[in-house]
């Protein structure tokens, strides 16, 4: 990451902090490491990508219903889905610097550094290795690998390392009276509370497939690594959609899936060529077919959604670990099956900083005087910015604070409002832009006169005088 990249992704933590999207979690204690809090604007940014996922997976498809599932679920639920066994990171220490690296993450990025120094047979040898020795887990000779290209610690830049060891990222808890008490896990996803909901949703909602179950919520993770700000969190929220199809079709519905999800990023307005394919060459275990999609954050592309062929692995395993029946009766073909899964999922934390890269902007504007000042703008889509519409009397005086209150009465029921008068109208502007306000109506003399007020846009900062009666609809119009 270069000083620019660094110098803007840090810009996008303080201005977070200061205009009360996102906070330190217990910062008057010091804070707790990768535990954030929503603020104001935060929250209700958050809200709206929420909503606007839930509406383009339920409301427009008519084959996908949603579910509300436990976050705490029976302790089998994850010996079937495979985490008790197998949901850990492979980890190494540096001795001298005491930082803890995922061994993946470390060799991918000497092997970026490989690839920008245009010595890309050595990266692809590099990464080909690594990717057999994680399969195989030899740990043994996947630290020889990294002591032999002279991987170096980025704090102490020396190549001091322990063993590889694992760390299962589950958080444990336990459940009952201290008499009786049974270990349960905080859920690491949110896929597995569909799966054992399978049947349930299929005959009570009287789905035929192919058909989706979506569902959105809390999961949690013992991250070892975890930093960037809300990229890794150890709690965090997902967006996940499981689509059950007939076995045999999953190769059209895996490309159907990658078109939809991918336009759903971009109607947002946010330009295509921020967005690239990672395609994994050896899927998870339970996949026949894995992609990522990835964003260019300040940091650098990271990966915001995957989409997965899932096969009928996870329908399959709760079968067998709970001794029930899994299989839908498919009356087209007359047969019984267990169905193959399409997943798409998304961090919902991570398309709020998506969000919040792609929006933050700072202008430069010259003052009356010659002298310039900077403007910090957030650019949010109007769809999903906090703040739709900020109603701003001149002055406090003349009736002009009860005629916008009015104003900002009548819109509220179909919009989120904002409403101020204190200081200057152009300090006023600059705080709406700052938390991403689309449109300021500004409520002046010649409203009393003429029953018309000024529509300023955030990103022209052009101004029109429209009629303040048709405000509400004006906005209406332009924020769907």
């Amino acid at each position: 990451m270069s000083m620019q990249q660094e110098n803007k992704f840090q810009a996008i933590i303080a201005h977070a902090k200061e205009y009360g999207f996102v906070f330190p979690s217990s910062e008057i204690y010091e804070g707790l490491s990768a535990v954030y809090d929503y603020g104001p604007y935060g929250c209700e940014l958050k809200k709206n990508i929420r909503d606007y996922w839930w509406k383009s997976m339920t409301q427009l498809n008519d084959n996908i219903v949603g579910i509300d599932a436990a976050i705490f679920m029976h302790p089998t639920t994850w010996k079937a889905s495979g985490h008790v066994d197998s949901f850990s990171d492979p980890m190494i220490d540096n001795k001298d610097s005491k930082k803890r690296y995922r061994v993946d993450q470390l060799i991918e990025f000497h092997a970026e550094k490989l690839a920008k120094e245009g010595k890309k047979e050595e990266e692809y040898a590099l990464l080909k290795t690594m990717d057999e020795l994680l399969t195989k887990e030899d740990y043994a000779s996947l630290k020889q690998l990294v002591e032999d290209n002279k991987i170096v610690c980025e704090v102490s830049g020396t190549s001091n390392w322990t063993d590889i060891r694992q760390f299962n990222l589950m958080f444990s808890t336990q459940l009952g009276s201290s008499e009786e008490t049974n270990e349960i896990y905080l859920r690491p996803e949110t896929a597995q509370g569909i799966f054992v909901n399978f049947l349930n949703v299929q005959k009570t909602a009287r789905m035929k497939v192919p058909f989706g179950i979506a569902q959105t919520g809390k999961a949690f993770r013992n991250e070892i690594v975890a930093r960037q700000f809300i990229f890794r969190m150890r709690e965090f929220e997902q967006m996940e959609m499981q689509f059950f199809i007939r076995p045999g079709t999953q190769k059209e519905w895996y490309e159907y899936w990658k078109e939809a999800r991918m336009n759903w990023h971009l109607s947002l307005g946010i330009p295509k060529e921020k967005y690239r394919w990672h395609i994994h060459s050896k899927p998870a275990h339970y996949a026949d077919q894995a992609v990522d999609i990835e964003f260019e954050f300040p940091i650098g592309f990271k990966e915001v959604e995957g989409i997965h062929s899932r096969t009928d692995y996870d329908l399959s395993r709760h079968q067998e670990y709970s001794g029930k029946k899994l299989t839908y009766f498919d009356n087209e073909i007359n047969k019984h099956y267990v169905p193959y899964v399409i997943e798409t999922s998304i961090g919902l934390d991570r398309m709020f900083l998506l969000i919040l890269s792609h929006a933050y902007d700072e202008e430069t504007i010259t003052n009356k005087d010659g002298s310039t000042d900077t403007r910090v703008i957030m650019r949010l889509p109007t769809k999903i910015a906090p703040i739709k519409l900020a109603v701003l009397p001149l002055v406090k005086k003349d009736g002009l604070p009860e005629i916008a209150k009015r104003l900002a009465d009548e819109c509220r029921p179909y919009f989120r409002c904002f409403y101020e008068e204190k200081d200057t109208i152009g300090r006023r502007y600059r705080r709406q832009d700052a938390i991403g306000t689309p449109y300021c109506v500004t409520v002046d003399q010649l409203t009393k006169e003429d029953g018309t007020v000024t529509l300023r846009n955030r990103d022209t900062m052009t101004q029109d005088r429209i009629p303040i009666s048709s405000v509400r609809d004006e906005i209406l119009k332009l924020i769907l």
